[in-house]
């Protein structure tokens, strides 16, 4: 009979659909430019849902942003988190100049990408970033739309500088004060009167800072609702715009990929278009406050009368790194030295800052005007002949110091701190004693014991030292021993011990410092056992220091087993029994 085979057919599997989406981009938010980026939504929905082997992602579009960046296009910085999580396998857009115009940001989100195993396809130039060329050719025409993105910056610059040579202001600049109708700038009378206020207050005297607090103290604000600062009323008396002239190119962009702005300090020409609107402030006022705010910056600190000046701030400048001395109060630490609460030095201003580089040390406050009043040939300093006097103060090195006046000579005069020595005097030395008797230092490894146990063999204090102990709960115990190593056999004993002891003498149920220290002047140590405990009365209290039996843990059955086995084992060994057999054993 004849065999029969059937033969299954076989299901081919369905291939794999890639999820598809397309990124568009316009950069200027025009009616033209906005169809064309609907068209490009609408061309990209329309391919990808028409195609049967791609699933359709979604179209990312940015609309009136510039390429140059890839961190300032939301809807892109969206894309590539899609992309991370595995939404996106490949990537659909028009050209390299809609992607990206910055080579850099090209390169590295399409080697991102490609990590990714995500394609990019870039219609017009007809490049895939996962073939073997691709990125070579991306990196060429990368270049170039860079470079057409930089020739187009320039061409626009170009055309601006052209049209305010010629009188046109480029710019709709907001200005406080003042609002755009059309092309020319409308006074804001409530605006206005806050301006007019700003420059009243700098010509009556007043800094920046004492019209900062004014304002903040009636609720007056910024357009915006926010508190006026120093720096609001510096750009408000420094801005031409009040006198009813523009200023144009005061700011320039550096490099069109960064979109870098810098401040116009004479790279490029300023263009100045006189009568263009109506004037807040007049220009002989505007000029006026100009030199003054000049005057006032070359006078540093001492022009501004809301800080607290001294007739030595701004006048001490340091030779290493040329910035000037500052007043500094710190509180004494040095409890017991005859230099008051306070210490009081001036410090060069750079040591305020995080990294400094400069070495120079603090002058005593007492020591600088010491040094002022010899120069000036004065029993005692005086601030009015020192500003009379003096122009300023170089600090080349530490304890110089170079007096300059404003007759054009100068005096060098040396000086030494000794503040250490100068404030440590009987009385000193007496109050710091009394201080110690009834105060334990504040250091981790200093208790009420410290400095109050003496040996009464080679006169040391004991000193309290920690070493590790199993059967202390802590596994460590504190113990006295005398500091003398050389020569002296007195030997110490356990810190809870004494503790114990002491308490006993002062008749208390629990050891307390603050007692102690109240109470005992010292502890003489004439042997382990024997102690003498000295009160400030005149008492003294001879205690015997019992000391523990030596504290051991008994062996359980099975650690004697086991060294049973251990020392059997050992006589049953190999390198053992020729011992044994050359052993002469006695005769029995």
């Amino acid at each position: 009979m004849a065999e029969i085979i059937k033969i299954e057919t076989k299901k081919s599997p369905l291939p794999n659909r890639k999820k598809v989406a397309a990124y568009a981009r316009v950069s200027m938010e025009t009616q033209r430019l906005h169809h064309s980026l609907a068209a490009q939504i609408s061309f990209y929905s329309d391919l990808i849902q028409k195609n049967p082997e791609w699933d359709y992602a979604g179209v990312y579009a940015d609309e009136g942003i510039s390429g140059t960046s890839v961190e300032k296009r939301p809807e892109f910085m969206r894309l590539m988190k899609d992309c991370k999580a595995g939404k996106i396998d490949l990537i659909l857009t028009k050209s390299i100049s809609r992607f990206a115009r910055n080579t850099v940001d090209l390169l590295k989100v399409v080697r991102q990408l490609k990590d990714l195993n995500i394609e990019v396809r870039f219609e017009k130039e007809k490049i895939n970033s996962l073939s073997d060329d691709g990125e070579l050719m991306l990196t060429l025409l990368a270049s170039f739309a860079q470079e057409e993105t930089i020739s187009i910056s320039n061409n626009v610059k170009w055309t601006i500088r052209k049209r305010m040579s010629e009188g046109n202001p480029n710019t709709r600049n907001s200005v406080y004060g003042y609002r755009w109708k059309d092309d020319t700038l409308i006074v804001v009378p409530e605006e206005a009167k806050i301006v007019r206020r700003i420059f009243q207050n700098f010509l009556d005297g007043k800094s920046r800072l004492e019209t900062e607090r004014e304002f903040a103290e009636e609720g007056i604000t910024t357009r915006k609702g926010n508190r006026w600062t120093d720096s609001n009323i510096k750009v408000v008396l420094t801005n031409v715009t009040y006198t009813g002239n523009l200023l144009c190119q005061k700011e320039f962009v550096e490099d069109p990929i960064t979109k870098k702005r810098k401040k116009n300090r004479g790279e490029l020409p300023q263009y100045f278009i006189a009568n263009t609107h109506e004037a807040i402030i007049d220009k002989e006022t505007f000029d006026y406050v100009q030199e003054e705010m000049a005057r006032r910056r070359a006078l540093g600190p001492r022009a501004n009368k809301s800080l607290n000046i001294y007739c030595f701030t701004g006048k001490i400048k340091c030779e290493l790194c040329g910035k000037s001395y500052m007043r500094n109060v710190r509180n004494n630490r040095a409890k017991h030295s005859n230099l008051g609460d306070k210490v009081i030095s001036w410090i060069c201003g750079s040591s305020k800052k995080k990294y400094s580089t400069c070495s120079a040390k603090a002058i005593p406050d007492r020591i600088l005007k010491t040094c002022c009043a010899k120069v000036l040939g004065l029993e005692d300093f005086d601030d009015a002949v020192f500003n009379e006097q003096i122009d300023k103060i170089t600090v080349p090195k530490q304890g110089v110091l170079i007096f300059h006046f404003k007759d054009g000579h100068s005096v060098t005069e040396t000086w030494e701190n000794n503040a250490k020595k100068e404030s440590w005097d009987d009385a000193a030395r007496k109050r710091a004693s009394e201080y110690r008797r009834t105060h334990a230092m504040k250091r981790s490894d200093v208790t009420c014991f410290s400095t109050k146990i003496r040996c009464e063999h080679c006169g040391c204090n004991f000193r309290a030292q920690t070493q590790n102990c199993s059967t202390s709960p802590s596994g460590k115990r504190r113990y006295w021993r005398c500091a003398e190593h050389n020569g002296c056999d007195t030997r110490g004993f356990r810190d809870d011990l004494l503790r114990s002891l002491t308490a006993e003498v002062l008749g208390l149920d629990a050891f307390d410092d603050a007692i102690f220290l109240s109470k005992i002047d010292h502890i003489s140590v004439l042997s382990r056992e024997n102690l003498i405990f000295h009160f400030y009365d005149g008492k003294e209290i001879a205690r015997k220091l019992i000391q523990p039996t030596h504290e051991g843990h008994k062996w359980t059955e099975e650690q004697h087993a086991k060294f049973k086995a251990s020392i059997k084992e050992c006589y049953a060994s190999d390198w053992h029994k020729p011992i044994r057999k050359e052993k002469v054993w006695p005769n029995k």
